[in-house]
């Protein structure tokens, strides 16, 4: 398995994610998707190593897929469920890792519904000097890095098998439409695909994408106000991003990338001729104000259909992160269609995905 371009400890965001690290996920991804497809599917890669799921929001796809993931890896699990804790008896977040820390855990998946809780318990361990490796599986509004990581792993083996890698998106189009505001899964796909050099395009009503989602991005990737330009035109807006960081620009090798991130307030000039459409689920439990007239009308305007796919490319395919609500972010016989979606695909990825960053961030413990 390729580790030499690995020496990360945790994985919490994508925004710091460098080619290289992009390339080793996908390459080891790609082995283990040949394990699984063997008759006997596990390996003992991290045999004797203790992989504790905390999740304190409830999941059926990352959590079940961890495990799984781990399972494959000969590793043993332990699986933290909220409801049936120690915290409803006033147990804190961190003293319960901490528990777990106790019965000899070495990696610890983590998701909760409020934003920098697996940056808090890595900062934790290492606090305490352990060698613990703490795994985002999705933090409130901030980050989903493993469901990106999937997602582009995904695309790249349908367009290469043999051999996915980052530099297979330089220049496609790929559309992202639904709830980007509250929507981990978007950020952290924003942070994978500008690093590939596709053109990414939201796409979402303004109450679910403002302006400043775009502007914060932009900071978040260090580029300077005076840098970039926000088109007058009123749809779409266009954000370019000339200029990254000194440290990122230091991981890429000549020629530098010159990502795009274009905001739409309409469906049509998102999808056309576009490559890829990630369609995102309305986060309803996240919203805390009236943000939509009603799902019909939603689904009216932003809704993937038959119908609409046919402003993309003929060969165009479609994602979602799940669940789905069908009938509202996209329609049911598209859903299904094997011509156009790839969500079982996302969903198989997703076993290959996890089994390379368990292995990648537990192999150094072995």
């Amino acid at each position: 398995m390729p580790t030499t371009t690995w020496n990360r400890h945790h994985i919490l965001s994508l925004a710091d994610f460098t080619a290289a690290e992009y390339n080793t996920v996908l390459q080891t991804a790609a082995s283990f998707q040949e394990v699984l497809s063997r008759r006997t599917k596990k390996v003992p890669t991290l045999q004797g190593q203790v992989v504790a799921n905390l999740f304190f929001e409830s999941s059926t796809r990352t959590r079940s897929s961890f495990e799984l993931a781990a399972k494959r890896l000969s590793a043993d699990t332990l699986n933290f469920a909220a409801a049936t804790s120690s915290m409803t008896k006033g147990e804190t977040i961190l003293d319960t890792a901490k528990t777990y820390l106790a019965m000899g855990t070495d990696i610890m998946v983590v998701r909760h519904r409020e934003a920098g809780v697996p940056n808090a318990i890595a900062a934790e361990m290492d606090r305490l000097g352990v060698k613990v490796s703490v795994l985002n599986a999705g933090d409130g509004q901030h980050e989903h890095p493993s469901q990106a990581l999937l997602d582009l792993f995904t695309i790249c083996s349908l367009i290469d098998p043999a051999s996915p890698r980052l530099e297979l998106l330089k220049g496609k189009k790929i559309a992202i439409v639904g709830d980007i505001l509250h929507s981990r899964v978007a950020r952290s796909n924003i942070w994978s695909l500008i690093a590939s050099g596709a053109e990414v395009h939201l796409a979402a009503p303004p109450t679910l994408l403002p302006k400043l989602f775009a502007e914060y991005i932009l900071e978040e990737a260090g580029v300077i106000n005076q840098d970039f330009v926000i088109s007058s035109s009123p749809t779409p807006h266009y954000f370019g991003l000339p200029r990254l960081r000194s440290a990122q620009v230091a991981q890429y090798k000549s020629p530098l990338p010159t990502p795009q991130l274009f905001l739409h307030w309409k469906l049509e000039p998102a999808l056309q001729n576009a490559d890829f459409v990630m369609t995102l689920r309305l986060q309803k439990e996240r919203m805390t104000a009236h943000l939509l007239p009603s799902l019909r009308e939603y689904h009216q305007l932003f809704g993937i259909t038959s119908t609409k796919l046919q402003l993309c490319k003929p060969n165009v395919k479609v994602l979602h992160p799940g669940p789905v609500n069908r009938g509202v972010e996209i329609s049911s016989e598209l859903m299904d269609d094997p011509e156009f979606s790839l969500i079982q695909s996302q969903v198989t990825s997703g076993v290959a995905v996890r089994m390379a960053l368990l292995y990648l961030i537990g192999s150094s413990k072995v």
